[in-house]
C-alpha cells in the first residue's frame, strides 16, 4: 500500500511540475535561498564540529562533563547525554543525526536511541528567539516565556517516554582515538560528511518549498483550514503563515509553538533521512512529536492568557 501511494504521489507531483513551471521555479528559488542564506551558515558549522567530536575523544569528554546534570534528569547513558545536548541546542535534524550515529556505532542501544529520538530532536533556541519571536511575532518580551515552553514540553514528555522505552545503554566501544586525532583525514571526512548532510537537508527544503508553492493553487488553499494545513509543510514559511491568520494573538502564538515543536513535515522528512541504517523508525517519532506539539500549543495558550498579553 505504501509503495502504491508513493508511486501515485510521485506521478502526480511530476505532472504538476510539468504543467506549472513558474510555480516550481518560485518554490525552488525560495527553498534554495532559505537553505543558502539561513540553513547552510547556521547548521553546517555545527555538523562539522559534531562529526569531529564523534570521531575523537571529545564526545566522551563532553558527555562526561554534562552527564551529572543531564543523565539523571533524562535517565540516559553518558553517551546519550551528547544526543540530548545537540538535540536541544543545534536544531533539526542534528539531534536525529547524532542519535542514529550513536546507534550505528554501537555506543547506545537501539532502545535508548528510540527513547532519545522521542524528545531530543528539536527546533534550535536561536531560531525560536531570533526568527519566530523577534522577527515574525516582533515581541522580544516573549523570548523568556517561549524558551520555558520550548524546554518544558520535551523534558516533561521524556518522563512519559522513558516508561515506554525503558532505555538501556551499551557503553563505549574501543576506538583508535590517537590515530584519529593526529590524522588530517579526520577533518576531511568530517567536512565532507557535514556537506553531505547539509546538501541532503537542502534537497528536502527545496522539494517541500516546491510542494508548498504548488499546493497554494488548490481550491481550499485560501481557506482558514487550508492555510493551517499549508503551514505544517515547512516550519519557516509556516510560522509566517500562522502569524497572519485572523485569530487572537493567544491562538496564533499557540499554533506557532505547536508547529515549532513538531517541526513540520519537511523536518520529519529530514529526520527520516538521518535514520537510514540505524534501525530507528520514523512513525513513532512523528506520533510523539505530534503529541508534544499539542501539549506545547496548550501550554503556550495558557501562558499568554496568564501573562495577559
Amino acid at each position: 500500500m505504501k509503495r502504491y501511494f508513493f508511486t501515485i504521489f510521485t506521478i502526480i507531483f511530476f505532472a504538476l511540475m510539468l504543467f506549472f513551471p513558474n510555480e516550481v521555479f518560485q518554490g525552488a528559488s525560495s527553498g534554495l535561498l532559505l537553505w543558502f542564506q539561513t540553513v547552510l551558515p547556521t547548521l553546517l558549522p555545527f555538523l562539522i564540529l559534531v562529526n569531529i567530536m564523534q570521531k575523537t575523544s571529545l564526545i566522551r569528554q563532553v558527555s562526561r562533563l554534562v552527564y551529572p546534570a543531564l543523565g539523571p534528569l533524562f535517565s540516559v547513558s553518558t553517551e546519550g547525554c551528547f544526543a540530548v545536548l545537540t538535540g536541544f541546542l543545534c536544531g533539526y535534524p542534528v539531534g536525529a543525526k547524532v542519535t542514529s550515529d550513536l546507534v550505528r556505532d554501537g555506543r547506545i542501544s537501539r532502545q535508548e536511541g528510540a527513547y532519545l529520538l522521542s524528545f531530543c530532536n528539536n527546533t534550535s533556541p536561536g531560531f525560536l528567539a531570533g526568527f519566530v519571536v523577534c522577527q515574525t511575532i516582533r515581541d522580544p518580551s516573549l523570548v523568556l516565556g517561549t524558551m520555558i515552553v520550548f524546554f518544558a514540553v520535551p523534558i516533561l514528555f521524556s518522563f512519559l517516554f522513558r516508561k515506554i522505552y525503558s532505555p538501556k545503554s551499551v557503553g563505549w566501544k574501543s576506538q583508535p582515538l590517537i590515530r584519529r586525532i593526529v590524522s588530517l583525514d579526520l577533518f576531511d571526512t568530517s567536512i565532507m560528511n557535514g556537506f553531505e548532510t547539509i546538501t541532503k537537508i537542502g534537497g528536502y527544503i527545496i522539494v517541500f518549498s516546491v510542494l508548498l508553492e504548488l499546493t497554494k493553487m488548490l481550491p481550499l488553499a485560501d481557506t482558514l483550514a487550508g492555510q493551517i494545513g499549508l503551514s505544517f509543510l515547512e516550519i519557516t514559511n509556516g510560522v509566517v503563515i500562522l502569524e497572519t491568520l485572523p485569530f487572537s494573538f493567544a491562538v496564533r502564538y499557540a499554533l506557532i509553538m505547536g508547529l515549532c515543536t513538531f517541526g513540520g513535515l519537511c523536518a520529519a522528512a529530514q529526520t527520516s533521512g538521518m535514520l537510514t541504517g540505524s534501525g530507528l523508525r520514523i512513525l513513532p517519532y512523528i506520533i510523539e512529536k505530534l503529541a508534544a506539539a499539542v501539549a506545547a500549543s496548550l501550554l503556550a495558550y495558557f501562558y499568554i492568557q496568564i501573562s495577559g498579553m
